[in-house]
Order: C-alpha cells, then structure tokens, then sequence
C-alpha cells in the first residue's frame, strides 16, 4: 500500500511557510489563518505544513519573531558582534531607532498585532535577538535591570500605540464614526470641538515621538539600579 502521509515539499522551507503566513494575515486578518488556507496558499496540504512548524502555535510565535525581526534590522549595532558604547552611541539612540522600527514594521503589518500584543519572544532565534538588544544597552552603559526595563517599556507603548493607530477593533461598523470624523457639539464640548477643529493633538506620529521621548528621558534621568 503507497504511503499517503504528507511528505515534505521540494523548495519549501521555514522561512516561506512563514512569510506566506504574513502575506495571508495581511490580507485576510489573523482570525481567518488556517493551516488548511495556508497549505492552499503554498500549493500543500496541511499536513506538509508541520514539517516546517511543529503546531498553529508555532506559527503563531514564528509570525511575532518574523515581525520583530524585520523591525531589528537597522539597528544601530545591526551586524556587530560584541555592541558596545562606541557601535551604538548613546543608549537613547539605540533605544528610539528601536521603537520607531517596532511601529513601523508593525504598521507594515497590523495583522500581527493582536499577535506581538499577547505572545511574548520565545524561540532560541528570537530570545537570541533579545540578547542583542541587552547587549546593545549594557554595552552603552545601562545596568541590565534597566536595559530589561527600557526594551519593555518601549515595547508595550510602542505596540499599544500602533494598536490604536493601525485601525478599529475587529467586528465594528467600518463607518463607525470616531474623533477625526465626528463633530462634537461646540456648546456641549468646546474643548474637544477645538480640537476637531484646529487638529491639535491628532498627528499620531508627533504624539508617538514625543512620548518615546519622555519615556526615554524619565530612564536617563533615573539613578542606575
């Protein structure tokens, strides 16, 4: 009898499962990943998936490293094999080219948000790409306590900022009015029928910078522990 177990498929690899996995979520959202879609996607069955990711957890976790990673590249101290001071300059540098890749790339792709907000690094390639960034830091002359306190820092900001910024929940009204559509009663709320108007507070972007830079500031400013 012909053994009818799925068998690895010449040319596919990790890697493509997983940037087909990023290609569909940013089309169709994360709810709708399968890996019965995924396998149609790449040509498969589903069962051929599991010889590049152990589970739909798996995938899960190896879609947040994908993401993260693409957010690392670029980095000051990218490509050095032992950071130091003098590869990443001061550690404020280091720690803003950080957050402002984080929103970037999740922007690229806020499918995955949902993902980067609730499934933590956990591979060895991924922990080891946090081990670089804690490099980076103590190299640039943080106590370790507090580079862990930085990188977490701007990572949970910076993921609800872009949470917030990239688009409604899932399941709301698309024409679901919100404060840069609506017109707020003047006499009712003046201050906020200001705001409408003169669009004062709005520029998501300058709002992100400026509070990376308070966070970042409140750090330097603190004693070292």
């Amino acid at each position: 009898m012909a053994d009818r177990r799925a068998r690895p498929k010449a040319g596919l690899s990790r890697d493509k499962v997983l940037d087909a996995a990023l290609d569909f979520v940013d089309r169709e959202g994360i709810a709708a990943l399968t890996m019965r879609k995924l396998g149609a996607e790449l040509g498969v069955e589903a069962m051929t998936l599991y010889h590049h990711v152990g589970s739909k957890g798996e995938l899960l976790d190896g879609l947040v490293g994908r993401v993260v990673r693409r957010a690392a590249v670029g980095l000051p101290h990218d490509g050095a094999d032992e950071p130091s001071a003098e590869t990443v300059g001061d550690w404020t540098e280091w720690a803003r080219a950080f957050a402002v890749g984080l929103r970037a790339e999740l922007l690229c792709h806020p499918g995955v948000l949902p993902l980067v907000a609730t499934r933590p690094l956990s591979s060895a390639d991924d922990l080891e790409l946090m081990e670089e960034w804690l490099a980076a830091l103590t190299g640039a002359g943080l106590a370790l306590g507090r580079a862990m306190d930085v990188i977490n820092a701007l990572a949970t900001f910076t993921v609800g900022h872009t949470l917030a910024e990239a688009g409604r929940t899932p399941g709301e009204r698309a024409d679901a009015p919100d404060l840069d559509e609506a017109a707020p009663d003047p006499e009712r709320f003046p201050l906020l029928a200001e705001v409408t108007a003169t669009r004062v507070g709005l520029d998501v972007a300058e709002r992100f910078d400026r509070t990376v830079d308070f966070i970042l500031a409140g750090y330097r400013d603190m004693r070292q522990e």
